[in-house]
């Protein structure tokens, strides 16, 4: 049987220093695998969503993919930060509009990505294939931050204090521009179309 008399107390000068290493080495390891399974889960939850919305700004999959994990990739640099402190859905929204806006800066204005498939033997007689060909067409002759109000407001259905604050802009331009916004798509799509 151990004296308690003799026996080092943990963290007392007593223990010996590569015990109080190796415990501290296994709660870093420990706090560290609960941040990155937060994170993951994170990630599983949100991917769908925000790889929809930044195909809507960009109309190509392959680039929406390549923008959502920019995105990830800057929320996981600052998860320790943000993980407990911060609206994690606005915050994801506004790094994928930022990776966005930078990624369209970066690109010739001269390129143009469309989504168009090689022509089919027999047309698809499907409408809404054809209205989401049209609205994503329209949407693409507007201003890319016209576009992010107009796939934030209507297609995530966000308040008009949401799509400023992950914007960055007032609430009367959200308002300003995205009235803007649809009177072009109307003009675009025509009076005989769905009304927006």
């Amino acid at each position: 049987m151990t004296d308690p008399r003799t026996t080092p107390v943990a963290g007392s000068p007593q223990e010996p220093r590569h015990g109080l290493l190796a415990r501290l080495g296994t709660a870093r390891r420990r706090e560290q695998t609960a941040r990155q399974a937060e994170f993951t889960a994170f990630v599983e939850a949100t991917a769908p969503r925000l790889r929809r919305t930044a195909y809507l700004m960009c109309r190509d999959w392959h680039l929406a993919q390549d923008l959502t994990q920019i995105t990830f990739a800057k929320m996981y640099a600052r998860w320790g930060r943000i993980r407990g402190t911060t609206n994690l859905e606005a915050y994801s929204r506004r790094v994928l509009m930022n990776a966005v806006f930078d990624q369209k800066r970066r690109r010739s204005d001269s390129e143009l990505v469309l989504a168009e498939l090689p022509e089919a033997p027999h047309p698809s007689a499907d409408d809404t294939v054809e209205l989401h060909v049209a609205l994503l067409r329209a949407l693409a002759t507007l201003p890319i931050r016209d576009q992010a109000i107009v796939v934030l407001r209507h297609w995530e259905d966000q308040s008009v204090e949401a799509v400023a604050s992950t914007l960055d802009v007032s609430v009367s331009v959200v308002k300003t521009q995205n009235a803007r916004a649809l009177s072009r798509l109307r003009a675009v799509l025509g009076e005989g179309f769905v009304r927006i």
